[in-house]
């Protein structure tokens, strides 16, 4: 099980607030919360991570049974890198100088840079550059993320969700953090 998550980022960074729209009784819309992001510091808190949303596949927004479902889920404090059968909305921190943590996940990943720059890393040897704005489409690849600065945070949103296996060369990827240790549960969703 994680650490229990904190309103305060890892990284001195600004928090973010989560704002989650629905309908009233009259079926008029409104803002149903705004809170603060939770979040909680891995690999010596050289790493922060926030869950800001998860939902299932097909989700269904009546009742606000996603709301509920999200609720429940990170009440486990046992979610891992992927939500399976589902999304997943997470905010991520990496400390000055992070070096690349090689991993792969069964999922299509869309990472946009917020703030900071990172070089995202391909367990070939390729590394493209990434600075604020730019998105990398992860397509169920190994690869990881270094900080490209030795002094400033870098901030990036990913939205991850689960995928049908990945066959390559007649072997299933799945997920996988290339020999390393990690505190991240596993997802879950492997075949």
């Amino acid at each position: 099980m994680a650490a229990a998550p904190k309103d305060q980022t890892v990284s001195g960074l600004d928090n973010v607030t989560v704002h989650i729209t629905g309908h009233n009784e009259e079926g008029k819309e409104y803002f149903v919360s705004s809170d603060k992001a939770q979040w909680v510091g891995f690999h010596e808190n050289a790493i922060g991570m926030s869950v800001l949303y998860t939902t299932d596949f097909g989700a269904n927004l009546n009742d606000d049974e996603d709301i509920k479902k999200h609720r429940e889920k990170m009440a486990t404090r046992a979610v891992g890198l992927v939500n399976p059968n589902g999304t997943l909305f997470r905010m991520v921190d990496f400390a000055p100088g992070t070096p690349a943590l090689m991993h792969c996940t069964k999922s299509l990943d869309y990472g946009i840079i917020i703030s900071g720059s990172l070089e995202a890393v391909l367990p070939s040897g390729e590394k493209v550059i990434m600075k604020p704005g730019d998105v990398c489409v992860q397509r169920g690849t190994g690869h990881g993320w270094r900080n490209c600065s030795d002094t400033e945070w870098a901030r990036v949103c990913f939205i991850l969700q689960d995928i049908k296996p990945v066959v390559v060369n007649g072997k299933t990827m799945g997920e996988d953090f290339y020999g390393q240790e990690s505190d991240v549960p596993p997802s879950g969703n492997d075949p």
